[in-house]
Formats: structure tokens, sequence, C-alpha cells
């Protein structure tokens, strides 16, 4: 009965020691140099970070150059055009797990699990109105040159798809599909720094959590 104790306390055991690990990992890549794509020039388009427990969004300043390249969405439900959009927020995820994502409690284990073995992605479009940083929790604020922007666009809008029919957290977004797939080794936070290392941004080379995005931004000033 002992052995059989010991078994079973190593088997609950085992997720949180390959979970422990995964976030281990995830420190040192975040140090470890990735692949940056040099985009010269001026740095003057900001951009920011809008980071919660386990995701980062990007927040694209709503110009008439963003407006007309992301117009496509406003049929979808995403009110570019909307006097008071200022900000289009861009978030990449799990299609089973990012779509329920309103309240993290309530997600199914099943979504959860698929996310983690892999799933298929959806890109989240969404406006905002007006925000000084301050203002919202974990919000870095980044530069980019002419180059690094047009890359960055680039780099969204081929992962974007048709429109997911009734998928909506909020009253100003919606859902695409995605081209590429999501899993533990490739998150939101991996897409994501995959984008900002195209648009020219030093980075660590994979960064699957908030807090390993966050380091490599701190570590590579």
């Amino acid at each position: 009965m002992r052995g059989v104790g010991r078994g079973l306390a190593a088997t609950l055991a085992a997720p949180f020691l390959v979970l422990a690990l995964w976030f281990l990992a995830s420190l040192a890549g975040a140090l470890l140099p990735g692949h940056v794509t040099p985009q010269p020039g001026p740095q003057i388009h900001e951009i920011r970070l809008i980071g919660t427990a386990i995701h980062y969004d990007l927040a694209l300043p709503l110009t008439p150059e963003i407006r007309a390249r992301f117009a496509f969405a406003q049929s979808a439900g995403v009110p570019l055009q909307d006097p008071s959009a200022a900000w289009l927020l861009i978030g990449w995820g799990a299609r089973g797990f990012y779509t329920q994502a309103g309240s993290y409690a309530d997600l199914p284990l099943a979504a959860t699990a698929r996310a983690a073995f892999g799933d298929a992605s959806v890109v989240r479009l969404e406006v905002w109105p007006g925000f000084r940083p301050d203002e919202v929790p974990q919000t870095r604020t980044l530069h980019l040159s002419d180059a690094g922007l047009a890359a960055l666009l680039d780099h969204i809008t081929a992962e974007i798809g048709p429109p997911l029919p009734g998928a909506s957290l909020s009253g100003t977004d919606a859902f695409f599909h995605g081209q590429t797939r999501f899993s533990a080794l490739r998150t939101c936070n991996v897409w994501l720094g995959e984008a900002l290392r195209k648009a020219g941004q030093p980075l660590g080379a994979w960064t699957p959590t908030p807090q390993a995005l966050r380091l490599s931004l701190w570590w590579n000033g």
C-alpha cells in the first residue's frame, strides 16, 4: 500500500513538475536572443502592449492608415469608424480557450487541455477609446520605424482569416479564424514575440508567458 501511495503521489505531482519546468524554460527562452529583422529608420510610431495575468494584447493607434488596413473588421462588428475609437487591440490565441476567456474561472477543462496540446487559433480585434499608459496595468509603450510598423501589420494581417460567427467578448470586438496553430510551445505571447521581432524589436527567442515577455523586454532595454 505504501508503494501504491508513493506512485499515486508521483503521478499527481508530475503535471506540476512539467508546468514548473516549462515556466523555468520560458525564463531561459526570454534571455536567449531571438532572430530580429532590422527595420531601420526613425522610430516614430507608438504602439502599446496590454498585459493580463496570462496574455498580452497589442494596441495600435487608430490612424487613417490603420483604419484602412483593418477596414474589413467593420462589417464583422468592430466599430472602427466610431469617433470615440482611438486604439485597436489585437490578440491571438487558442480558439476554444480564447473565445471563452471572459471568465477564466469558468473555462472548461477540455478547452484548457486542447490549448496546451494544440488547437486552432483565432485573432481578436477590439476598439478602445483613448487611454494613458498609467491608466491600464501592465502597459508597455514601444516605438517602431515606418518599416517596422509595415512588417508588424503584414504579420498580423497574414494571420487573419474569415470572421468567426457569434464569438465576442464585448460589444466592440470580433474573432477571426487564425492561419497557424496554438500550443504550449507557441502561445499567444510567443506569437506576439514573433511579430515584435519582425518589426525590429529585440526580444528573446521564446516568450510563452507574460512573465517571460516582460523579462525579455526589460533585458533588451
